[in-house]
């Protein structure tokens, strides 16, 4: 246990020296090859953050550092079980370059944040096409010449496939660090993302960047969880300002320690400390380790309703049902989906748009067998869209065999690998279950839980075969941690 500061003075002088110390480390190295603690001297905006915030939450030293590094690597080590050999349908950027979106959205399907998958592809055509087939090295660079690319994918890039000794953040890597520092302020405000990235850029391994980053995104997503983490198996938990509070707070609560305690504190330059708890949220004892960090509360996301319908009909391989392509922006850009349209407040005039909307792709059709099924609810990043299922089921008359461009009619089969979303085959299961021979069960059952029946998807299972070998995914960790 450290000896507290007596007073703020204290501090700046012990926050002075350790400043001192790292200059003079850096001049003795000026020859050698530059290390993460002396790039982060050089940097104007890090040092003024580092001069405006307590030293309790920096690493103020060398030893801290290097042991950091050591106990990281070492746990990454020992869990690092990598076969190799994965079969990947794009191996090379050229591969990925001249895939057609439609196979890349295809593969993509299901996974969430589809422009994503888009944005891969820009970023290898533009490798291709504009930069002579070479890679930008850097994270500069790699942020400045590909589309998509920020921060935290140009710096994991750049380390971990170059050897660039640069620090990334993610929200597995910020929860590391704000719990490693005791740091309860939002670490999605401008001051705490800059600090940390100061600190990330401070502590990433010179010599083995890409390890150092891979493992500190690993212990984000499997032992310092969100919730519930696993801190007896931290391989930093020693140095855990945030672990040392908890045992301070616990010896408090049991009367065991008494009078001025030997624990150090952050002690702020002037007024209230910007990376300490806000003194509106307290600490909480039923959280322990969990206080670190505090989120500010999410806006909910915006509630919009449409309305959808399954047209089929029958056809020489089996029954074929008839999509449509989103347009290339905005949500969803270039998936298919069933026909849909804005909710409309009466059940007359929803019915009237819908079947003006599956006209304009099949021609004339029966209004009388267009059928309300139940509806879906799906929430996005930041849309909770509500779908009214509709089903038309075409029998008895010729076959619509042609259809304008953005329109399609496909197989079952070809349906569930086409690129179409999680909420168009929560929309189907809804109209399988309501037709005649299904075992889907009952109309509402089916509604009330879409997702029970949840297959993996192709794209899934290429991403999932490739991480399991190394990665053992904490359930959920990562959707709470990008969005």
């Amino acid at each position: 246990m450290r000896k507290p500061r007596a007073a703020v003075g204290s501090g700046h002088r012990k926050q002075a020296a350790s400043q001192e110390g790292r200059q003079k480390h850096a001049k003795n190295n000026s020859q050698a090859k530059p290390s993460a603690c002396d790039g982060l001297a050089r940097q104007p905006e890090e040092v003024v953050l580092q001069a405006s915030v307590s030293s309790y939450h920096l690493f103020r030293d060398v030893a801290e550092v290097t042991a950091f590094r050591g106990s990281l690597l070492s746990w990454q080590k020992m869990r690092w079980t990598w076969t190799g050999g994965h079969m990947l349908k794009w191996p090379t950027l050229q591969d990925l370059a001249s895939a057609s979106l439609e196979e890349v959205n295809q593969l993509w399907a299901g996974l969430g944040y589809y422009s994503r998958g888009r944005r891969l592809q820009e970023g290898a055509r533009k490798v291709v096409e504009e930069l002579g087939g070479h890679m930008p090295r850097t994270a500069e660079t790699l942020q400045q010449l590909l589309p998509g690319v920020g921060r935290y994918t140009a710096g994991a890039i750049a380390s971990i496939a170059f050897g660039q000794a640069t620090g990334v953040v993610d929200g597995n890597v910020a929860r590391v660090l704000c719990r490693v520092r005791a740091i309860g302020a939002d670490p999605s405000s401008t001051l705490v993302s800059q600090q940390l990235w100061g600190l990330a850029q401070q502590l990433v391994d010179p010599a083995r960047p890409g390890d150092f980053n891979q493992a500190a995104m690993e212990l984000g997503a499997t032992v310092c969880t969100p919730q519930r983490p696993l801190c007896s198996q931290c391989p930093v938990e020693s140095l855990c300002r945030a672990r040392q509070r908890v045992e301070q707070e616990q010896l408090l609560a049991s009367g065991s320690l008494s009078g001025s305690p030997d624990v150090e504190e952050c002690a702020p330059n002037t007024g209230q400390c910007h990376l300490c708890l806000p003194p509106s949220e307290p600490w909480d004892q039923t959280l322990g380790v969990v206080n670190f960090p505090r989120k500010a509360s999410r806006k909910p996301p915006r509630e919009e309703s449409s309305a959808t319908c399954v047209l089929e009909q029958p056809g020489a391989l089996g029954a074929q049902i008839l999509l449509v392509q989103r347009p290339n922006s905005g949500l969803l850009a270039g998936l298919w989906e069933f026909p849909s349209v804005t909710w409309e407040p009466s059940e007359q005039l929803q019915r009237k748009a819908l079947l003006q909307e599956l006209q304009r792709w099949a021609g004339p059709l029966p209004a009388t067998h267009l059928r309300h099924l139940g509806e879906v609810v799906h929430t996005f990043s930041h849309i909770k869209l509500t779908y009214q299922v509709y089903g038309l089921a075409l029998e008895g008359q010729t076959p619509v065999t042609t259809v304008p461009p953005g329109a399609r009619w496909l197989t079952q089969e070809e349906f569930h690998t086409a690129a179409v979303s999680t909420a168009m085959k929560k929309v189907f299961r809804v109209y399988q279950g309501q037709q005649p021979g299904t075992c889907m069960g009952s109309k509402r059952s089916q509604v009330s839980s879409p997702c029970s029946r949840k297959k993996p998807r192709m794209g899934q299972q290429v991403l999932d075969n490739f991480f399991r070998s190394h990665i053992s995914t904490d359930a959920h960790s990562l959707n709470s941690a990008a969005q």
